[in-house]
């Protein structure tokens, strides 16, 4: 296979992000779709990039013989449905966070891409920003030990509507990438014990609605390891992601948040730009992610990030929103 045809599902701000590296980055990859059933949303995707048809209704990508395979980043909920779909249709498939919201569907889109023998992969994209990609290196290679502590944090940049977010979005669509950070920085580890705080911090008025913005998350790993995720939907100063690990060899730290390494001092003391996106701080993992699917659908190889480790992921969210629930801690569910 010289080039990947490949049908994105979901013309939003990250499905279009993604278009473009279909579309322009990436040499293996065409973008043969736009799937939206937004009137006229695809059409525009599809004209501004100059490549691919567009659809209304993902049946017929199905039906298109240049898609090989199938970007889907359409809403969160829809996400087990579409991977069923797209396996049984035979086409490989990249899924955005969460791969499902419930224990059992993560295993109905396993069980179809097991099935079907298509590549499934999801997009943890912070396993291939450089720096959490050098910190995996390091325990890989023994220098940082065994892991002690570990530490990952989201912080967005606000702006969201707080009538559009759903119960425990903050677990299942942003703490799940810490959660997963967490698990590619203690490989070969499983996480046994969960406990969670949470409330609405940024939008108080919706606290009675049931909106969480604002959580702190203990985890207790089988190999000793305790570690903490944090996560609340806004931050003043742009868009932070951070991690840490302590091990018996040594630390390492990720992410600093700024836009470049300068810093400019005047009489108001020392300032430093910090970035206002996801997209401007992960442009290249949200690139290479991509690549390294196409990639293993061309090899027929395993997808680097499988819906195993989606699975995993979510378990723990779901242990984190029972833990507000119930105010204790909770077993996470195998």
């Amino acid at each position: 296979m010289q080039t990947v045809g490949v049908a994105l599902v979901g013309s939003g701000r990250m499905g279009a992000f993604h278009a473009q590296t279909l579309a322009l980055r990436l040499p293996h990859a065409r973008l043969a779709a736009v799937v939206d059933p937004a009137p006229g949303a695809a059409e525009r995707l599809v004209g501004a990039l100059g490549t691919g048809r567009a659809y209304t209704d993902v049946a017929q990508a199905w039906d298109d013989p240049a898609v090989q395979a199938v970007v889907i980043a359409a809403p969160a909920r829809s996400h087990a449905d579409l991977v069923v779909a797209a396996a049984a249709a035979g086409r490989h498939v990249f899924c955005e966070k969460p791969m499902a919201v419930t224990l059992a569907d993560a295993d109905r889109a396993i069980d179809a891409a097991r099935t079907a023998g298509v590549v499934l992969q999801v997009g943890f994209n912070r396993r291939f920003a450089a720096d959490w990609r050098a910190a995996r290196a390091l325990l890989d290679a023994g220098t940082l030990g065994t892991p002690r502590l570990l530490r990952s944090l989201t912080r967005d940049p606000g702006g969201f509507d707080p009538s559009r977010v759903l119960p425990d979005t903050i677990f299942l669509e942003t703490l799940i990438h810490d959660f997963d950070t967490l698990r590619f920085l203690n490989p070969g580890a499983t996480a046994v014990e969960v406990s969670a705080i949470a409330d609405a911090l940024v939008e108080p008025g919706w606290r009675d609605r049931g909106l969480l913005d604002t959580a702190v998350v203990t985890i207790r790993f089988d190999n000793g390891a305790m570690a903490v995720a944090e996560a609340c939907f806004e931050a003043a100063y742009g868009y932070d992601v951070r991690g840490e690990v302590l091990g018996s060899g040594g630390m390492a730290a990720m992410g600093d948040g700024r836009r470049s390494g300068m810093a400019f001092s005047g009489p108001a003391g020392r300032l430093v730009e910090t970035v206002r996106g996801d997209q401007e701080l992960f442009p290249e993992a949200y690139t290479a992610e991509l690549a390294a699917f196409v990639d293993a659908v061309r090899a027929g190889a395993p997808a680097p990030v499988a819906g195993e480790d989606a699975r995993a992921a979510l378990a723990i969210a779901l242990a984190a929103a029972e833990s507000v629930r119930t105010g204790r801690p909770v077993r996470v569910e195998k």
